[in-house]
């Protein structure tokens, strides 16, 4: 065939055709890029955390996407200061349990967490679904979440005394953000852990918890 006697139209239809798929994918591109920078920025470390699980990033941005979409169905709301308050007694318990049972100590610290998203609206749901729906309105502390709870993922016992603290202090920083209190900056209190766990005094038996105690009353058991 005569390269000559191409129809000028149909070429110029053939550029305008590859003209619009090339335009296409370009702004199929942005877009992506665009939800990939929006998810990163909404969901920080969580993010990364979802690639990870799934081994693929477009099921993650999907993943995370579907998130968002379920929480928004629910009327998440804040606590009422009476409800802040009784909260926070509960709480004061908890750190009190440590001083003699640290791994029940734990447990209700996790149970404690629960109740609160229970009562300002969460979806109920297992630990992965808590952790999932608290990604979205606390991206930045879930993972204190995640960091407390495999604390209680081994073997009952097996968690050393130091693994019980860090994971108060992740369960603190998590009630702190999600009762409203005070938290300072949530995210610096396990890495101040980790930088002076080794200096710092902890008592490593129940008994020498004990005595700092009495000693001291008002000492906390970081």
């Amino acid at each position: 065939m005569n390269v000559n006697t191409i129809d000028p139209m149909w070429i110029w239809i053939a550029v305008g055709v590859l003209a619009v798929i090339v335009i296409a994918a370009l702004f199929a591109r942005a877009a992506r890029r665009s939800r990939t920078h929006a998810l990163r920025e909404q969901f920080g470390s969580e993010y990364d955390h979802a690639v990870q699980q799934s081994r693929s990033r477009k099921r993650a941005e999907q993943e995370l996407a579907s998130r968002v979409q379920e929480v928004e169905k629910h009327t998440i709301r804040p606590l009422s200061a009476a409800e802040r308050e009784r909260y926070r007694g509960d709480w004061q318990r908890v750190e009190r349990h440590f001083i003699e049972r640290p791994a029940t100590a734990v447990v209700e610290a996790d149970e404690l967490v629960a109740d609160i998203m229970r009562v300002q609206g969460y979806p109920m749901g297992d630990f992965e679904k808590h952790a999932a729906h608290l990604s979205v309105t606390h991206p930045r502390v879930v993972e204190h979440y995640r960091a407390g709870h495999r604390a209680m993922e081994g073997a009952p016992g097996s968690a050393s005394t130091e693994d019980l603290r860090q994971a108060m202090l992740h369960y603190r920083a998590l009630f702190e953000q999600l009762s409203g209190t005070d938290a300072g900056d949530v995210a610096a209190n396990v890495a101040r852990v980790a930088e002076t766990g080794a200096s710092e005094a902890a008592p490593e038996t129940i008994r020498e918890r004990e005595h700092a105690v009495e000693a001291n009353p008002k000492r906390d058991f970081q």
